[in-house]
């Protein structure tokens, strides 16, 4: 897959695609999961489909839950990465309740979970701008920045993998805006 843009940061290449999160080859693929872990629509439930359903639910079931704003993980199961961080980003209410620092939050947790376990390359979905309804402009500002946070040490590659062209041009503008070009 071909990368909108892309760019590097201290030794890290952070770039934005168009494609289906659950068949990168990367260490860790990011969940926009839910606070039962319990598998749903969107991005949650393609992945629980390509990880193996069944496997990845007991691996949910066996963490019990995870509160909005952090992140837990599990294994890939049958998917080509290793690991699955579930994130659990804010649902949208009106911008006043916090959304932003949750948001980040999930972002923050799933990078901090990615050095404990030696992941040098990561894939975030667009975290909550789905059924959450969280502006998407909005949000990919937070997971650029995020993203340029969290770069450097052993994290070599950040993928922010995009589900649609027009989703994928607004986090592309967030990189570039962010990195100056």
């Amino acid at each position: 897959m071909t990368a909108l843009t892309s760019i590097e940061r201290a030794g890290t290449v952070i770039s934005v695609i168009v494609g289906d999160i659950t068949t990168l080859e990367v260490d860790a693929i990011v969940n926009a999961a839910n606070q039962g872990l319990a598998g749903g629509g969107g991005v949650d439930g393609a992945i629980h489909r390509a990880a193996g359903a069944q496997k990845l639910q007991a691996a949910c079931r066996a963490i019990g839950g995870c509160p909005t704003g952090e992140a837990r993980i599990t294994d890939g199961f049958d998917l080509p990465a290793r690991f699955i961080i579930h994130a659990v980003g804010p649902r949208w209410r009106d911008g006043t309740k916090g959304e932003d620092d949750l948001l980040a939050g999930a972002y923050r947790h799933s990078f901090t979970l990615a050095a404990d376990n030696q992941v040098a390359s990561i894939a975030f979905p667009a975290i909550s701008t789905g059924i959450y309804g969280f502006p998407k402009d909005r949000a990919a500002a937070i997971a650029v920045r995020e993203a340029l946070n969290a770069a450097g040490g052993d994290l070599v590659e950040i993928v922010l993998c995009c589900f649609s062209e027009s989703d994928a041009a607004i986090y592309a503008t967030a990189l570039d805006d962010a990195a100056g070009t």
